[in-house]
């Protein structure tokens, strides 16, 4: 037992000298994706102050100029930080507090699946729906009724289209535009509010370096 526990210890020491891996692979991931949304709310500024402010068809936030504004700066600059590994923890915060808002405004009450499931013996659902939680259980039964409209729309195409190019792409899906994507992404920027941007191939770790005192 002895032997196990200081093997156990030597892998975990051999593993500290390259921790710096989570926090690079997590703002590499994130990156491209906080760049792209940031640089088309600044391209599209006008429909997305659309969006942001109508009650009726879109989000319904007070101020929406200001709002775009914000987030758009947040996702563009706090973007382009994560990449370059720079003020990474003080980027994370305003980024987390966007997926707050974004989860909270546009996804919340489309539950948790991005894309909708559509067998219910794969769904993530089932493993929470076998322990009794409600919700996943008509999760499961929400994914009953999607698996038959997307096979009701493969038949559809199957007959009066051309199947394998319309599919070449990539599975026709229904997509549910919950919260999944985000509360990912959310998670992924608690984790480096608390680690930072990693050594050696982070700006914050040399300048740390460059001026320790």
């Amino acid at each position: 037992m002895q032997g196990l526990v200081s093997l156990y210890s030597l892998l975990i020491e051999k593993l500290k000298s390259i921790n710096w891996l989570g926090p690079l692979a997590f703002r590499l991931y994130l990156a491209p994706i906080f760049i792209g949304v940031g640089a088309h709310k600044f391209a599209n500024f006008e429909d997305m102050v659309a969006w942001f402010g109508n009650s009726d068809w879109g989000l319904g936030l007070p101020m929406p100029t200001l709002m775009v504004f914000l987030a758009a700066s947040a996702e563009l600059f706090g973007g382009l930080a994560l990449l370059l590994g720079v003020a990474t923890r003080l980027f994370a915060i305003p980024l987390i507090f966007t997926m707050l808002v974004a989860m909270g405004t546009t996804h919340w009450d489309n539950g948790w699946f991005a894309i909708a499931p559509g067998d219910p013996s794969t769904s993530t659902a089932s493993v929470l729906a076998a322990v009794g939680i409600p919700a996943a259980q008509r999760s499961l039964k929400n994914s009953e009724g999607v698996g038959a409209r997307v096979g009701a729309a493969k038949t559809i195409l199957r007959k009066h289209g051309n199947y394998s190019w319309l599919t070449e792409k990539g599975n026709f899906v229904i997509l549910n535009n919950g919260i999944e994507f985000a509360a990912t992404y959310l998670i992924m920027l608690l984790s480096l509010l608390f680690t930072g941007g990693g050594r050696w191939v982070s700006l914050d770790y040399w300048i740390a370096r460059r001026f320790k005192p």
